[in-house]
């Protein structure tokens, strides 16, 4: 697979600065070497699997018009669909088909921290999900098939949402422009911009997705842990509290005391930023990581590596790292911290920006006893693998 950026003749940098988190821009033929892994039969079959997150969404021929239905799917539900006006959507495929793992790798000018997941979406002639606008910036790859895209830059308010639907779906959806793509052309959409597609055939799409977290979610995140750490006998205390004339009145002296316990919490960098790495890179509430099916010892899984020829990184697990402001190296792996020594940074980069280790890749850190550890404690957490292990759920 091509390591190039999807990015036709857009240079990287003309679209950080032109178009990303600013304007919608299609680009023709950007993934035409990408070659479909499944067929839309095989795809339905993913939608009938216990592990996999699906949806059915019919805008008509439902209970209710845009009703949606959560999978696993019976094959007699997809059968049965009518011929018209219905998506069926798979999220994280990339943890289920590794052609969609590395389809990610596409887009590795974009901070890996950045990348929630890649979906995709079959619909036949007519289907759609609605009109609306995301929170987070896509890039949607038509794969068979073709797809009108519709789009208003407007971000739509609550006025402008059908009421009482399970999804955001505007009433009034005026385009301002519309493509169709083609099987390897790619649109990318910044959040906030309302977008409208509508299959014109039997079609598939991938979307690759990036989520950034909401303000709320990082202050609680970081106050919530920093608020656990603090001991749970440990109060307020004024000592040398004088007399006070209005009994009513918080003074100042009071306030700044308050103030000085709360800014306590944040006022050391390089313990924000490594909250951060934990932070970014934990498991998702609800999900776990597939466990091998046995712990290995470095030896056997050295042993394993040059028989089998390459280890993968779980799509189940998120990795980063990070030197701080006093040099230390982190790795960061499943929302664990892992300190390393400044000769791993090599490694740490080969962890975290590829998919797919060749034991070349892995060779010149393999006799250090540090990345032997390291090594042993990711796979036997379940955020390694060999291409043909099985795990325990």
């Amino acid at each position: 697979m091509s390591k190039l950026p999807p990015l036709g003749d857009i240079t990287v940098e003309r679209f950080l600065a032109d178009y990303w988190q600013k304007d919608p821009v299609v680009i023709r033929g950007a993934l035409a070497d990408f070659e479909p892994p499944l067929t839309p039969e095989e795809f339905g079959g993913l939608a009938l699997e216990e592990d996999v997150e699906s949806r059915l969404i019919q805008e008509q021929g439902g209970d209710t018009p845009w009703q949606v239905r959560n999978g696993p799917f019976s094959e007699d539900d997809l059968t049965s669909l009518p011929d018209t006006h219905w998506t069926l959507l798979v999220q994280e495929i990339n943890k289920h088909v590794p052609e969609f793992a590395l389809l990610q790798d596409r887009f590795n000018f974009i901070p890996n921290w950045r990348l929630d997941d890649v979906m995709v979406s079959f619909a036949p002639e007519h289907g759609s999900v609605g009109p609306h606008a995301d929170n987070y910036d896509v890039f949607i790859i038509q794969g068979s098939g073709r797809r009108r895209w519709q789009i208003n830059r407007n971000e739509p308010t609550e006025a402008d949402l059908i009421p009482d639907l399970p999804l955001r779906i505007m009433h009034n959806f005026q385009a301002e422009e519309e493509w169709i793509l083609e099987p390897g052309d790619m649109l990318y959409i910044p959040p906030g911009v309302a977008h409208h597609g509508v299959a014109l055939e039997d079609s598939l799409s991938y979307s690759v997705g990036y989520r950034a977290p909401t303000l709320g979610d990082l202050l609680s995140g970081f106050y919530g842990e920093a608020i656990a750490a603090q001991a749970t006998e440990s109060f307020y205390s004024d000592p040398d509290l004088p007399a006070q004339s209005q009994a009513g009145e918080i003074s100042l002296r009071a306030r700044e005391a308050i103030r000085r316990i709360i800014r306590s919490l944040a006022t050391d960098d390089a313990a924000i930023d490594h909250w951060f790495g934990r932070y970014i890179t934990d498991i998702r509430p609800g999900h776990t990581v597939p466990e091998p099916e046995q712990p290995l010892s470095f030896d056997t899984l050295k042993t394993r590596l040059e028989e089998v020829g390459e280890l993968w990184r779980s799509e189940y697990c998120r990795y980063a790292h990070m030197s701080d402001a006093n040099g230390q190296l982190s790795l960061y792996v499943a929302g664990e911290e892992y300190p390393i020594a400044k000769g791993l940074l090599p490694a740490a980069q080969i962890l975290t920006q590829q998919r797919v280790f060749s034991v070349d890749d892995l060779a010149p850190y393999l006799a250090q006893a540090e990345f032997q550890a390291l090594l042993v404690e990711l796979f036997n957490f379940g955020c390694l693998y060999f291409p043909d292990d099985e795990f325990d759920d």
